[in-house]
């Protein structure tokens, strides 16, 4: 008589360990997917606006025209955050350069300042859920061996008892137990993939950022747009390392 194997045989013949392992498993699937799913709609919405917004900004009459059409074309937000960033410090020093913890700092170190820091801020929010993704990628094929090791662990102390073993016997547990290794290897690579995707995707958005944030320092400390390719200010300085 052929033994049962599958599956739900693997499920019911499984103690609390292999069912919490398999559960883990599952959980981490789904939030890897979720976090995959939000970070490519982020990617490709960067790709999508953000050449449109830069246009907008640049070819608007006055600043003020400016900072609205960036926020009206920037879905992502980024953009115009530092937009809103520098001219609120330039606005800011030209209003209180005489007094405050910022007399005597010049237009450009204030306004560099302001762009570092949202710069810092725009590179945190990009590269939330990467580390998730990465340690969702390193730890869940382990997480599948272990459940593997504990099911033919659990499948032979099942079979002590027999007077008689037969290959039958042993095949069908461990290859159910063989299972988990595959669910982790299912977890893991579309992480590992997703990963390596969208960290390229985010260092174009945050190289994209660094440029626009050297021109705009340039417009606004000096009434002139930077040519490409100029470094006016060592903003990259800031960069932090890539994080979740």
């Amino acid at each position: 008589m052929r033994m049962e194997t599958g599956l739900a045989h693997f499920w019911a013949q499984g103690d609390w360990l292999t069912h919490a392992v398999a559960i883990l498993l599952a959980v981490l699937s789904v939030a890897s997917w979720y976090v995959i799913a939000a970070k490519a709609y982020g990617v490709w919405q960067a790709r999508r606006c953000h050449a449109r917004a830069l246009a907008s900004f640049w070819g608007a009459p006055s600043l003020p025209a400016a900072i609205e059409a960036i926020r009206r074309e920037d879905r992502t937000g980024i953009l115009a955050s530092l937009a809103i960033a520098g001219a609120n410090a330039a606005e800011l020093h030209r209003l209180h350069a005489d007094r405050g913890i910022g007399a005597g700092v010049s237009v450009s170190e204030f306004v560099t300042r302001s762009l570092r820091s949202q710069i810092v801020e725009a590179q945190a929010s990009i590269e939330s859920g990467l580390t998730f993704l990465a340690s969702v990628g390193s730890t869940a094929p382990f997480i599948g061996l272990f459940g593997t090791v504990w099911g033919i662990y659990h499948a032979l102390v099942g079979l002590s008892g027999a007077t008689q073993v037969v290959l039958d016997k042993v095949a069908g547990p461990v290859g159910e137990a063989l299972i988990m290794t595959a669910a982790g290897l299912f977890v893991a690579i579309p992480a590992v993939l997703a990963y390596n995707a969208c960290a390229r995707g985010n260092r174009l958005t945050l190289a994209r950022l660094d440029g626009f944030a050297h021109d705009l320092h340039a417009y606004l400390t000096t009434g002139l747009r930077g040519r490409p390719g100029d470094k006016l200010v060592d903003l990259g300085a800031v960069r932090v390392s890539r994080s979740g």
